[in-house]
C-alpha cells in the first residue's frame, strides 16, 4: 500500500498505481519500467547526490535536444538501446537486409532528385557512385521504392551541424527507383566522424574512456507499398571505426566495398571523373505483417 512504502513493498505499491490504465501495453511498459528502475535502486543503492546527478544529467540532455539535433537519441545510441530495438523489431525478416539505427541527424523532407543526381553539392570529396536495387525476400523487384538517403560531408558533419557552411541538403536526397527497383546517384566517399561531444552524452562517454568516432556509412530509408520500412546504413568497408563504432550500429551484412574504378567510359555514364569509387548493393524489404 502506498500508505505503508517501505523497500519491500515500493514496487507493489507503484504497480498498483498503474492498475486503472485503460491501455493494455501501456500497463506493461509502466510496471515493467518501474520494477527494473526499483532493482536498479535496490542493486545501487545511489546516495541523494548520485540521483540528484542522473535527474541533473537528463535535464541537460534535454537542454541540448533542438530542432536539429536530438540529444535523447544519441543518448539512446551511445548505450546501446536504439540497435537493441531495431534488432528486435526486425526479428523473423529473414532474407532482408538487416535495420539499424536511424540517428540523430535525419531530417524529414530531404529533397527530391532525380535518378543519377548527387547529393553532394561541395564537391571536395573523393566522387563516388552507388548503385543498386531494391526487392523483396523473394528477388522481386519493387518498382517505385522510394529511397531516403543522407551522409555526412567529406569532412565528416551533417548539413544541419554546418549551416552557413554547407549548403542546406547537402548530402540528402530523396530517390525513387525505376521500373526495374533499380536506383544510381553520385555523392562522395563518406568520412568517419565521431558524434558531437559538446552536451551530457560527450560527457557520459569522456567520464567512462570511450571514443565518439562512428565509422564511414550512408543512412538510407526504404519504402515501397505493401513492405515493412527499412531504416538501415551501408558502411565503408576497411573504414577506420568499424569494429567499435560508438553507437554499435555496424552489421557484417552492411559492410560494403566502396571498389576503385579508373574505367574512363563508366566514369562519362555516372558523369563523374576517373578514378572514382562504386558501392553496389541490393536491399531487400520483408512483405508488411498483415
Amino acid at each position: 500500500m502506498a500508505t505503508d512504502f517501505t523497500e519491500d513493498t515500493a514496487t507493489e505499491a507503484v504497480i498498483d498505481s498503474f492498475a486503472a490504465t485503460p491501455d493494455p501495453r501501456l500497463h506493461t511498459l509502466l510496471t515493467s519500467l518501474a520494477r527494473h528502475l526499483h532493482n536498479f535502486v535496490r542493486e545501487t543503492e545511489p546516495t541523494p547526490e548520485e540521483w540528484e546527478a542522473a535527474i541533473g544529467f537528463l535535464t541537460e540532455t534535454g537542454r541540448h535536444c533542438t530542432d536539429t539535433r536530438q540529444e535523447f537519441i544519441l543518448l539512446s545510441d551511445v548505450l546501446g538501446i536504439s540497435t537493441l530495438v531495431e534488432t528486435i523489431n526486425g526479428r523473423g525478416a529473414e532474407g532482408a537486409t538487416e535495420p539499424t539505427i536511424l540517428g540523430p541527424f535525419h531530417l524529414t523532407g530531404s529533397p527530391r532528385r532525380d535518378l543519377g543526381d548527387t547529393i553532394d553539392l561541395v564537391g571536395t570529396g573523393e566522387p563516388c557512385v552507388v548503385t543498386g536495387r531494391v526487392t523483396g525476400t523473394d528477388g522481386t523487384p519493387l518498382p517505385g521504392a522510394v529511397l531516403d538517403v543522407w551522409q555526412a560531408s567529406d569532412q565528416g558533419f551533417y548539413d544541419v551541424q554546418q549551416p552557413g557552411v554547407q549548403p542546406e541538403g547537402n548530402g540528402r536526397g530523396l530517390f525513387t527507383a525505376d521500373a526495374e527497383g533499380r536506383f544510381w546517384f553520385r555523392t562522395c566517399v563518406p568520412s568517419p566522424y565521431p558524434i558531437p561531444t559538446d552536451g551530457p552524452v560527450g560527457a557520459l562517454l569522456r567520464a567512462t574512456g570511450r571514443h565518439p568516432y562512428r565509422p564511414a556509412h550512408i543512412h538510407v530509408i526504404a519504402e515501397a507499398a505493401g513492405h515493412a520500412t527499412l531504416t538501415t546504413h551501408v558502411f565503408v568497408a576497411g573504414s577506420p571505426y568499424v569494429e567499435s563504432d560508438a553507437v554499435f550500429a555496424v552489421k557484417r551484412s552492411l559492410v560494403q566495398d566502396f571498389t576503385l574504378v579508373d574505367d574512363p567510359a563508366l566514369a562519362t555514364r555516372y558523369g563523374v571523373s576517373t578514378p572514382f569509387r562504386r558501392a553496389d548493393f541490393d536491399l531487400v524489404l520483408s512483405r508488411a505483417a498483415s
